[in-house]
């Protein structure tokens, strides 16, 4: 292995670390009580730490915290191909459902501020299709996805929110 990509594995392991890491919460649920929602993405990595999802700050990441977890719940079924979490940049990777082998999608998700707001939040989404000869195609996606992922994305995040408001 060289050098070079020795670096770049390092590297992507730990911005993976610190992606987790930052996206921690501060008190932890009984497992029996915690919901879907709660065990959000990778299935619960984010309570296993001790701490929950409902209790975390502005503070821990460089981008609103809401948005940001949102957005790696809302788009828990792609793989993730790289995160930052201080930037405020998830990146997934190509991703076909089975139902639709000869397409796949993409998502580039960037949170612009630190507050709770509609405009910190930019999705770009990717489209290919499998041509004949079986390459891949880019296509074009319908700019109605791209709206309806970040609606999914800020009712998610101010879901989140109101779970924090003390009641």
């Amino acid at each position: 292995m060289t050098l070079t990509r020795l670096s770049f594995l390092t590297f992507a392991a730990l911005g993976c670390a610190l992606a987790l890491t930052a996206c921690g919460t501060r008190e932890r649920p009984s497992d029996a009580s915690a919901s879907a929602g709660d065990r959000g993405f990778l299935g619960g990595i984010f309570n296993r730490g001790g701490q929950s999802a409902q209790e975390f700050g502005d503070a821990d990441i460089g981008v609103n915290s809401y948005l940001w977890r949102a957005s790696l719940e809302v788009l828990h079924f792609m793989p993730i191909s790289e995160v930052d979490p201080f930037g405020g940049v998830i990146i997934t990777d190509w991703y076909a459902i089975s139902e639709a082998p000869d397409e796949r999608f993409r998502a580039t998700v960037y949170i612009l501020d630190t507050r709770l707001r509609a405009d910190a939040l930019s999705v770009q989404l990717f489209k290919q299709a499998r041509g004949e000869g079986g390459e891949w195609r880019d296509a074009s996606v319908d700019p109605a996805t791209r709206l309806q992922v970040e609606s999914a994305i800020l009712t998610r995040a101010r879901q989140l929110r109101i779970q924090r408001i003390p009641g």
